[in-house]
């Protein structure tokens, strides 16, 4: 079993940045097991979850269109750690953050909730215009 854990959300300004951190835990071999697929997902208020950023176990990364060239998304597998930095955020990117994991996972769908059957909990991001 992997446990999630988000982090660094917060309250920014349009134009402003934000960097997000997910901590995994839980299986003793997983800073040593490279084969997971990770991603941001985000649920827009009123809206529903949709995809962020992946990154797969070769470290291969996607975007949604709208962050692309704003957001970076990486991992660091000595460290169990998923990052997401943000910059030139948006009142659009207005959101509750979630970290997700699945083992040997479909790249080709890494959009789609149903892929992943780790989740974290969420973290809030508030962009002001």
């Amino acid at each position: 079993q992997v446990q999630l854990v988000e982090s660094g959300g917060g309250s920014v300004q349009a134009g402003g940045s934000l960097n997000l951190s997910c901590a995994a835990s839980g299986r003793p071999a997983y800073t040593n097991d490279d084969t997971y697929d990770m991603a941001w997902f985000r649920q827009p208020p009123g809206k529903e979850r949709e995809g962020v950023a992946a990154v797969d176990f070769n470290g291969g990364t996607r975007y949604r269109d709208s962050v692309k060239g704003r957001f970076t998304i990486s991992k660091d597998n000595a460290e169990a750690t998923l990052y997401l930095q943000m910059s030139s955020l948006k009142p659009e990117d207005t959101a509750m953050y979630y970290c997700a994991a699945v083992r040997n996972g479909n790249p080709g769908a890494w959009y789609e909730e149903y892929e992943y059957n780790y989740w974290g909990q969420g973290t809030q991001v508030t962009v002001s215009s």
